[in-house]
């Protein structure tokens, strides 16, 4: 520990060997999963209260009688208690917690009022008598005492504390505190490295409970051959291989050790090319489709002279590994959409929007600024965009070769969906961890810059992987059984990028992550021969987070699996809500579900129904004579859906949704505490939906009953 750190700790500071497991934490709203709690008291209660630390977690500082402010109406749901710094979270430990069972998602590392150092976004502390505020950083002083500490959080929660009956100085100690191990000064002064070195010789109790995670086993992470040619015998890519002459990381920094590359190019000629290509960064085969068209990505060649010469060369490759030698596509997506620094900047506005202004969502302007933030706008640019890609692939049978400069960013994003909507493989769990795996850590994209971790370089920072994460919601909320994971699977994920215990989201490269790695074995003097034992575990191994009930929570009831029926629409009575009523998918409730397709009211229509809309969406020109792709998108929107198939993304602006259990999932007026009337109207809206789903099957049914079927029906 430095002496800067010692500072922090002083006599306070508490060492841990309690095993993980104990602590729980609630990951949805208060709303969704409603908890208990007690009045404000009429004086600050004194009872004992000591936090759950995990393995090698030590208390920095704390300060007692604080109070968390829950609403900002009245005071009776606030909560009084002691707030905590470790080296790992902030903590509140309220002092009369109720007794009664709460059917919070239940989390192994956090507990309810916990929130990871890596999480904090800013950290404010106000003095109301004065008149001051004082956003805190690192090493920083302050003059004035707080009598209020605000903290920003990058999975967008705003957490108030209330220092009235603290001691002062003991308050400014633990804020000054907090502030500080917000922005560590190194990697390795991330709490994950210190957790993962004590757990080096208890590595192997991975089971909780004695139970088996439910999913995760299944992931392949792709850092070694056998994964890649796994990869390549399920896609059928016979005319591509695995290329190892990145072992070592010798050619570039940013990719993994082996990628797959046309059979017809040659290791020699491949290390040739690299050193024209950004970063050395060779082109990437991502997914081969059936008909033989491959889906490839590759970052550009500073030198002019040289640039037409290589590329001709590996397209004249990837022209090769296609049965029919189609023309290579070749599509820039530098020029055709959003960069990082717009990405950022709609995300800031809509955050705004949603957590730190005043919440309206029943009035005309709050939703024209929501439009305005531009969000939902770069939304639906990546999934047309993705799906024009798809367009080539499917409709013309040609490869596809994607561009971007670094080839670390939008390439991550449209290579995913691409094959989200190609692959049904990629819709099952362990199918899209494999595609994470795949497409964004193995392929360098820069988790550590754009989660801005060690809060370094503010310009770098990009909520490109929740962009990400919105497009996939955006799919399944418009197909919601062609997808065996929930919204609820993508908000925890989402949420695991701020737990700083996963090698998932913790580093720029695989590189970045064996030296780091390699380091840090030499730092606790692990011998070499075990070093490959110490890691930091995938975010995949769920039951290190999660029990194996909870990650039930995970799986869609609702799945059509590849031995499954596919249902056909049918015209069904529908159960409309009026427009200032909720909608049920705040809490995460699926709406009206036909063919595995969600229209915007909530209603049953036919697919046909969009054919208008989508043809002009789709098109550039507006003539009456259909393109080519026109008619492609026309045809597949007016046949029945394969829920086992292709899935194209509906994508006028009328079909690209707020992620409401995302963005609103903190925001009190979104989210009623402990439910009232408008839940028993959502648990009213939820049965209505099923017993449609359920009669538009029964009227399809053609088994040999018919007659029961009407009746039932």
């Amino acid at each position: 520990m430095s002496a800067d750190q010692k500072h922090y700790t002083g006599n306070c500071a508490k060492e841990s060997n309690q095993k993980p497991g104990s602590t729980e934490a609630s990951i949805f709203m208060r709303s969704y999963l409603p908890s208990a709690q007690t009045e404000k008291p009429i004086d600050p209660p004194i009872k004992k209260v000591e936090p759950k630390l995990l393995l090698g977690e030590i208390i920095v500082n704390e300060v007692n009688f604080v109070k968390k402010c829950i609403s900002s109406e009245n005071g009776h749901e606030d909560l009084w208690g002691k707030l905590i710094c470790t080296n790992f979270k902030v903590s509140f430990i309220p002092q009369n917690d109720s007794s009664k069972q709460s059917e919070h998602l239940s989390h192994i590392l956090l507990g309810e009022h916990d929130i990871p150092l890596t999480c904090l976004d800013q950290v404010v502390t106000v003095n109301d008598s004065k008149g001051k505020k004082k956003v805190l950083g690192s090493n920083q002083k302050l003059k004035f005492n707080p009598t209020e500490l605000i903290l920003y959080c990058k999975d967008l929660r705003i957490i108030r504390f209330c220092f009235d009956e603290a001691g002062p100085e003991s308050a400014k100690k633990v804020c000054l505190a907090i502030a500080h191990y917000t922005h560590p000064a190194d990697l390795h002064l991330l709490f994950g490295f210190e957790y993962q070195g004590r757990r080096y010789h208890e590595r192997k109790e991975t089971e909780i409970n004695g139970s088996v995670p439910l999913v995760g086993l299944q992931t392949a992470v792709f850092d070694r051959t056998s994964d890649w040619d796994r990869e390549i015998k399920r896609t059928g890519a016979s005319e591509w291989r695995v290329c190892s002459i990145n072992e070592r990381y010798c050619i570039s920094l940013s990719l993994p050790e082996y990628i797959v590359v046309p059979a017809s190019l040659a290791d020699q000629d491949l290390r040739q090319f690299a050193v024209y290509f950004s970063d050395n960064r060779i082109p990437l085969w991502c997914w081969n489709h059936p008909n033989g068209s491959s889906l490839v990505r590759m970052s550009n060649i500073a030198d002019p002279l040289q640039q037409k010469k290589i590329e001709q060369r590996i397209l004249n490759a990837i022209t090769k590994s296609h049965p029919q030698h189609s023309e290579v596509t070749r599509i820039d997506l530098d020029k055709g959409l959003p960069n990082t620094q717009d990405i950022q900047s709609a995300f800031s506005k809509i955050r705004q929007i949603c957590v730190i202004d005043s919440f309206e969502e029943s009035e005309e302007r709050w939703l024209l600024q929501i439009e305005n933030s531009r969000w939902l706008e770069y939304v639906r640019a990546f999934l047309k965009q993705s799906a024009e890609i798809v367009y080539h692939m499917e409709g013309k049978i040609a490869s596809v070769v994607i561009l971007e400069e670094e080839d670390r960013d939008l390439n991550c994003v449209v290579s995913s969906l691409v094959q989200l909507m190609l692959d049904p493989h990629y819709r099952t769990i362990s199918g899209f961890q494999c595609l994470v795996q795949k497409e964004w850590v193995m392929a360098g994209h820069r988790f550590l810059d754009r989660c801005n971790h060690l809060k370094k370089n503010e310009k770098e920072e990009c909520q490109l992987f929740l962009l990400f994460l919105d497009c996939v919601w955006q799919m399944i909320n418009q197909y919601p059984a062609a997808f065996e994971f929930t919204e609820t699977y993508l908000t925890v994920l989402s949420d695991s990028m701020w737990i700083p215990l996963f090698s998932t989201f913790l580093f720029n490269s695989c590189f970045q992550r064996s030296q780091h790695l390699m380091d840090f074995a030499k730092a606790k003097a692990i011998p070499p021969t075990e070093e490959d034992s110490v890691y930091f575990p995938p975010v995949w191994e769920w039951s290190q987070q999660f029990t194996a009930k909870e990650q039930t929570l995970f799986n869609n009831p609702m799945y059509v699996g590849k031995s499954a029926a596919c249902v056909h629409n049918g015209e069904v009575k529908s159960f409309r809500r009026t427009k200032k009523a909720y909608s049920a998918s705040v809490k995460g409730i699926l709406a009206s579900v036909a063919n595995g397709l969600r229209d915007g009211e909530g209603t049953l229509t036919r697919r046909a129904s969009f054919l208008s809309e989508l043809k002009q969406d789709f098109s550039t020109v507006k003539a009456v004579i259909e393109s080519p792709s026109e008619i492609f998108f026309r045809d597949w929107f007016s046949r029945t859906v394969d829920l086992q198939g292709l899935l194209l993304p509906m994508t006028l602006p009328s079909h690209i949704a707020l992620w409401k259990l995302y963005f609103l999932r903190w925001v009190p007026e979104a989210c009623i505490t402990k439910g009232g009337s408008i839940t028993t109207y959502h648990q009213l809206c939820q049965l209505v939906d099923e017993i449609e789903m359920l009669q538009s099957r029964l009227r399809q049914y053609k088994g040999p009953s018919p007659g029961i079927t009407q009746s039932l029906a």
